[in-house]
C-alpha cells in the first residue's frame, strides 16, 4: 500500500534519520542515540505525487536494513528508535 510521502519522512526523522534535501531528492541518515552517523541511508525523490509506490517503499526498507513489514512498523510508529538500534545491532550492523 502507498504511503504519504510526509508521513514517512516525519517518521525516520522522529526515528533517528537527518534529512538532508539534495536537489531532486530528500536523504536520510540514520544517526544513533550517541550521535554517531552510520552507513544506514536511504533517499526519496520529491516528485509530483505525494505519495510513495509500494516498489520505492521496498527499496526504502531494504536500505534501512529492515523487512518491509518492520518497516511499515518503523513509519507506522509501533517499532521506536529504541526498538530500531536495538536491531540494527543485533543484526551486527552497529557497534
Amino acid at each position: 500500500m502507498p504511503r504519504d510521502r510526509r508521513r514517512v519522512d516525519a517518521a525516520l526523522v522522529k526515528k533517528g534519520f537527518e534529512r538532508n534535501e539534495d536537489g531532486h531528492h530528500v536523504s536520510f541518515a540514520y544517526v544513533t542515540f550517541d550521535n554517531r552517523r552510520t552507513e544506514i541511508r536511504t533517499r526519496v525523490s520529491h516528485g509530483r505525487d505525494r505519495d510513495i509506490s509500494d516498489d520505492l517503499l521496498s527499496k526504502m526498507a531494504k536500505q534501512c536494513k529492515l523487512s518491509r513489514q518492520d518497516f511499515n512498523q518503523l513509519v507506522d510508529c509501533p517499532m521506536d528508535r529504541e526498538e530500531y538500534e536495538k536491531r540494527l545491532r543485533t543484526a551486527g550492523l552497529l557497534d
